[in-house]
């Protein structure tokens, strides 16, 4: 039996019921309650859904079976490549590295200018193609590459398989990442953390009014989550999709920066993002000079490390010392072309202590 969804339809000559079970990609959830009438409420992300048996969650990839909850997406994967850790983006972190790159189907937030629609807006093969944990560390190891990344669609959403992969990775030497909407419960997120995540990229989508309007989510869980995430010790970096008619506005912008810093302070990188017209949403792209703005009103208000991305060539690629202004790290859009960081990843001219995570791994040199 293999069932394919459709957010917009429903599931198709499918039968509810513990014969599921046997398929490697449907696996028991870890983070759930049950409910009288035989319902659950899940607790992976702050939807918190109640499902009836035989229902799925808002995001497709959890279903009631007899009383208890499941996922069908356990090594259900949609893509997996290596790729560079600047194109995530995290450019504070293991800079020059790549990482394997995974992600599964659906999605638990409803953004309509969604880049990654042809997987996050199709639920999930049943039973999927399954790929066993132990073969995506492997592949890493074969790459060459530092470590993992859950992307492309939400990670949340491979909350059970992630932690597998992360156990095993770290056995191997390897970092672990999440590139997120954030919308995970604590219990998850410190499960994650305490299993390997050691870095997690969160796309921060507007005001508490956009987010509920075209997201169907509180944006202060995701500001919460940032916020744990830096006390638990992650490294987090913080993505902004500025996208036009939404948040490009002025005050949208300043209310953003303004909770940056309140939530996760100076020294957290904030990268403004260029949105191209995708899926259902088709303004203009951002205009540059809206990129500019929140640019330099981002470094003015005092974050120290702010990035302009999706526009290869500008100068907001690059990373420059908040005390002199030196040029630290030259980018042509997620490739390094000039790293000039001291060993004790410092600026060279004035000293100052520059915040990365991890190494610099300098690949081009490496396949010379």
């Amino acid at each position: 039996m293999f069932v394919l969804f459709s957010l917009h339809g429903g599931r198709k000559d499918l039968k509810i019921g513990l014969e599921l079970t046997k398929y490697p990609t449907v696996r028991r959830a870890i983070l759930y309650e049950r409910l009288r009438g035989n319902k659950v409420r899940c607790l992976v992300c702050e939807r918190r859904c109640v499902i009836p048996e035989g229902g799925f969650g808002f995001c497709r990839t959890r279903v009631n079976i007899d009383g208890d909850l499941y996922t069908v997406v356990y090594g259900n994967l949609s893509a997996i490549e290596s790729r560079p850790i600047e194109i995530k983006p995290f450019f504070h972190f293991w800079p020059g590295s790549t990482a394997i790159t995974f992600s599964t189907w659906s999605c638990n937030f409803t953004c309509p200018w969604c880049q990654n629609w042809s997987l996050s807006k199709c639920a999930p093969p049943i039973p999927g193609n399954y790929v066993p944990p132990e073969k995506v560390v492997e592949e890493a190891i074969r790459n060459g590459d530092e470590g993992t990344c859950v992307s492309f669609n939400e990670p949340t959403l491979l909350f059970e398989y992630s932690l597998d992969v992360f156990k095993l990775a770290r056995e191997r030497g390897l970092y672990n990442t999440y590139v997120s909407n954030g919308y995970m419960t604590e219990d998850a997120l410190k499960m994650l953390r305490n299993t390997g995540l050691d870095a997690i990229n969160i796309d921060v989508k507007g005001t508490k009014e956009q987010v509920l309007k075209y997201c169907g989510a509180d944006v202060d869980k995701v500001w919460r989550n940032a916020r744990l995430a830096k006390e638990m010790g992650l490294h987090v970096e913080i993505i902004v999709l500025v996208v036009t008619g939404v948040n490009d506005d002025e005050n949208s912008i300043r209310e953003i920066i303004e909770r940056h810093l309140k939530e996760v302070g100076p020294y957290t990188p904030i990268h403004f993002n260029r949105y191209y017209p995708a899926y259902e949403y088709h303004e203009p792209p951002t205009r540059i000079e809206v990129l500019d703005f929140a640019y330099r009103l981002a470094r003015r208000e005092g974050i120290a490390y702010v990035y302009v991305g999706n526009v290869p060539g500008h100068p907001g690629e690059h990373t420059y010392c908040p005390n002199c202004g030196e040029l630290l790290i030259k980018r042509w859009h997620y490739t390094i072309v000039k790293y000039r960081l001291t060993e004790g990843k410092r600026c060279p001219r004035c000293g100052t202590e520059i915040h990365i995570v991890g190494k610099y791994v300098n690949k081009a040199r490496l396949l010379v």
